[in-house]
């Protein structure tokens, strides 16, 4: 085989908590990534979308990822990768780890999937580093294992698969862009015992919750004492999207990874589009553009075509 294209999905991280250790993907959107082996050295990319993204492999997040996978596979001279994103960088739901994430999947698939999971992960998260200047995890591992996954440990790395009950996804994103190294400088670098403790608590709570299909645990644990109060006022509208959803019978939600996103979870199909309906509705009253997806959680992660 000389040529994969994989769909690589979207994912929300932090699950409100759980700041760089929880994450969960989508369905959808999805972008579309075609890998081939080459015989020119290194990484060649090509955008076929108009975000104007970097071709210099170094530059560019899924360059990077293939380039740490090339150091492993020492029996591949380059890959030429062709990207077409779906989703917006900047959106807060997950487009570099997109990026990174599915091209190192498709790569080993056509190694004949010489690498785990965990490697592939490792490679990725050079991606993330290029993205914001840190290697982190919580959107890469669930967009590679699929489904809600927690990351005890990135060095090393310990990543471990939640068997989560159905949950209905309702993201809306406001286009506004908040770039992730942004968003990290203005978090506090002390925080009060008392609010790590309550933290501590809503994100064993939610992990309980996941795992025992307890769908009322999960959203008494949503909720986040620590980094949400900072990040919030970079999202315009946030507390009256928060209240107006919770009151549409969402379970909670809160800032998809770094924003601008607002992600809201929900136990069924029903729910997930009234909740679309009051985001649309504040928005709308506000005159803030934006675009909405209403989708469930992806258990298999980067798909090949």
């Amino acid at each position: 085989m000389k040529s994969v294209k994989v769909n690589s999905s979207a994912t929300v991280a932090n699950i409100v908590c759980g700041f760089d250790i929880l994450g969960f993907a989508l369905n959808c959107p999805c972008d579309e990534l075609t890998v081939e082996v080459s015989e020119e050295p290194g990484v060649q990319i090509i955008n076929e979308d108009d975000f104007d993204l970097p071709t210099e492999a170094e530059k560019n997040v899924s360059g990077a990822a293939l380039l740490a996978l090339l150091e492993e596979a020492t029996d591949i001279k380059g890959l030429k990768l062709t990207s077409k994103k779906n989703i917006m960088p900047g959106s807060g739901i997950g487009s570099s780890a997109a990026s990174a994430a599915g091209v190192v999947v498709a790569a080993n698939h056509l190694l004949g999937n010489r690498f785990t999971k965990q490697d592939l992960v490792r490679f990725a998260m050079n991606g993330e580093k290029v993205a914001c200047g840190v290697k982190h995890a919580d959107n890469i591992a669930p967009c590679i294992y699929g489904g809600v996954t927690l990351i005890r440990s990135v060095f090393p790395l310990d990543i471990i698969s939640i068997d989560a009950p159905p949950l209905h996804v309702t993201v809306v994103h406001p286009q506004i862009e908040v770039r992730t190294s942004d968003a990290r400088q203005i978090l506090k670098q002390q925080v009060l015992l008392k609010d790590a403790i309550k933290q501590w608590g809503n994100i064993a709570g939610l992990v309980a919750g996941f795992i025992n299909h307890d769908y009322d645990l999960i959203g008494r644990s949503l909720e986040d004492v620590i980094i949400e109060p900072v990040r919030s006022i970079l999202i315009p509208g946030f507390d009256e999207i928060k209240k107006a959803s919770k009151e549409a019978g969402a379970l909670g939600g809160g800032i998809s990874g770094s924003g601008p996103s607002i992600f809201m979870l929900s136990k069924d199909a029903a729910t997930a589009f009234a909740v679309e309906a009051a985001m649309k509705s504040i928005y709308d009253k506000m005159g803030v553009a934006y675009h909405t997806h209403v989708t469930t959680i992806n258990k298999e992660g980067v798909k090949i075509v």
